[in-house]
């Protein structure tokens, strides 16, 4: 993995107050956008550029009223702001990042930068691994909200209970969704080694961004990093089913807890069941009975991270039946399950899911709830990994729950080699020969135009991707109602 230039290492932001002029290159991210709207409701002054600005980020930071300037040039840091955050997609040959080091401007990370202004003196809880985080950080901030800490938070996905993903808070904890991704062009380290966290969750250590990293155990060692970086007297919470979760929590030197579906956990969960969209379920820490409840999701994924959060928050002070009480009304994240308004007969749900045991437990999850209807699995091959050939035949066993299958080929794959891009065709075929309906287009809009036909009355159309899909799921209810009306 490249290290990068300046050794790895981010600037050290100065520090500075309220007016001072903060510009945010890559603003239009989704993390960076967020971070801009904390910095302007601190008081600060706040520019942004970007190659291109598009909704919703753009219609966000439209409404804060933040001047985006659109491509990245030297006159952009013009007049002199006192402090530039560089997001991870600039490069050093950047015509506006090289403005930025010679004319000697303060600089820094997009973590360092949410360290030093809004997570300094508070207590930092961070929650990493390949899949759950955005779900267990939520569910973390609203239990500690509902109990009235007002926690700040910084997650990937937009909680619904909190209307946003990013809030600066008052109280003493700040809950960060740490992700593996390299940090900035002079920091090639992960995100999640900046953080310094003083409480962290591991939910599970597997293969992804494969435009940076080239096998598992290269991840593996940034996740031991981590876990070596939580001083002793913190605490880590790690999914002990997980054999590289495991393998990573034995690094660390502060007091680590399991947590799982299986009794030989620290925290477990049993008597699991479903029931009208809901999972009730009990939790043991140490094999005594802690708390039950009634949990508002689906799939036996989401009981693994309410688990997680609960064993986290009682290590900050809230016990187990009030944290469970607090999830009761958790309402979800934001194109995680979400579920569209449709046309009363079919129903539409928008889903984040993209590696593929995400997708896996995700359609696995969907089939439960909706027992007897024709699950349809609507695919779009985006993140970087997934438009490689790297999880090809491990996406068919992903997909098997469903009944049709909608696949679109993998956009801008222009810069992978043609021997090295995953194939929505292939997928399809190997698909139709484990007997799904399975069926690849080449854009959006032949996924749509086939969907409105295929479609029948009950369906459950499960729409994935970790992008807007060209809008594909609103895209999709309006057509319906079109067609009913």
């Amino acid at each position: 993995m490249d290290k990068g230039s300046h050794k790895g290492i981010s600037p050290e932001p100065p520090p500075i107050e309220p007016p001072a002029h903060v510009h945010l290159m890559g603003i239009c991210g989704t993390a960076m956008a967020s971070l801009a709207g904390m910095f302007q409701r601190a008081g600060f002054r706040v520019t942004g550029s970007d190659q291109a600005c598009y909704p919703p980020m753009s219609d966000f930071l439209e409404q804060l009223e933040i001047p985006v300037m659109e491509g990245y040039r030297g006159e952009n840091v013009q007049p002199r702001p006192d402090l530039v955050i560089v997001g991870n997609v600039i490069r050093k040959i950047n015509p506006e990042a090289v403005e930025v080091e010679q004319s000697r401007i303060p600089f820094t990370s997009f973590p360092r930068a949410l360290i030093r202004y809004f997570a300094q003196d508070r207590t930092r809880i961070v929650v990493t691994g390949t899949h759950g985080k955005t779900t267990v950080s939520s569910m973390i901030a609203w239990i500690l909200r509902h109990e009235g800490l007002d926690p700040g938070f910084m997650i990937g996905g937009v909680p619904l209970n909190m209307g946003n993903d990013a809030r600066a808070g008052q109280g003493p904890h700040f809950v960060i969704e740490g992700d593996e991704y390299d940090t900035a062009y002079f920091d090639k380290r992960p995100k999640f080694l900046l953080y310094e966290p003083h409480v962290a969750v591991i939910t599970s250590v597997e293969f992804d961004h494969g435009d940076i990293y080239e096998n598992l155990d290269q991840i593996h060692a940034q996740f031991q990093l981590f876990a070596e970086s939580i001083p002793e007297d913190g605490r880590l919470v790690f999914h002990g089913e997980d054999a590289r979760a495991r393998e990573v929590a034995a690094c660390a030197a502060c007091r680590t807890e399991s947590y799982g579906l299986s009794a030989q956990c620290d925290w477990a969960a049993d008597a699991l069941r479903e029931t009208s969209g809901r999972i009730e379920a009990r939790i043991a820490h140490r094999g005594l009975f802690v708390a039950r409840g009634s949990l508002p999701m689906m799939g036996r994924h989401n009981v693994l991270n309410a688990i997680a959060s609960i064993a986290i928050v009682a290590r900050l002070g809230v016990e187990p039946p009030r944290a469970m009480q607090a999830l009761q009304s958790f309402r979800g994240v934001k194109r995680r399950q979400q579920a569209l308004d449709g046309d009363g007969r079919i129903l539409v749900i928008d889903d984040f899911a993209h590696h593929p045991t995400a997708v896996r437990l995700t359609c696995e999850a969907i089939r439960s709830r909706y027992p007897g209807r024709r699950l349809v699995a609507v695919f779009e091959p985006r993140t970087n990994t997934s438009r490689r050939s790297i999880f090809q035949r491990q996406y068919v066993d992903a997909f098997l729950a469903a009944d049709l299958i909608a696949l679109r080929e993998p956009p801008n794959v222009e810069q992978i080699p043609e021997a090295d891009r995953f194939s929505s065709e292939r997928l399809a075929q190997d698909l139709k020969r484990c007997d799904r309906d399975a069926h690849a287009f080449a854009d959006t809009d032949g996924v749509l135009e086939f969907l409105t036909k295929a479609l029948h009355d009950g369906d459950v159309v499960l729409i994935m991707s970790n992008g807007s899909f060209d809008n594909l799921a609103v895209r999709l209810v309006e057509a319906l109602k079109d067609a009913k009306a």
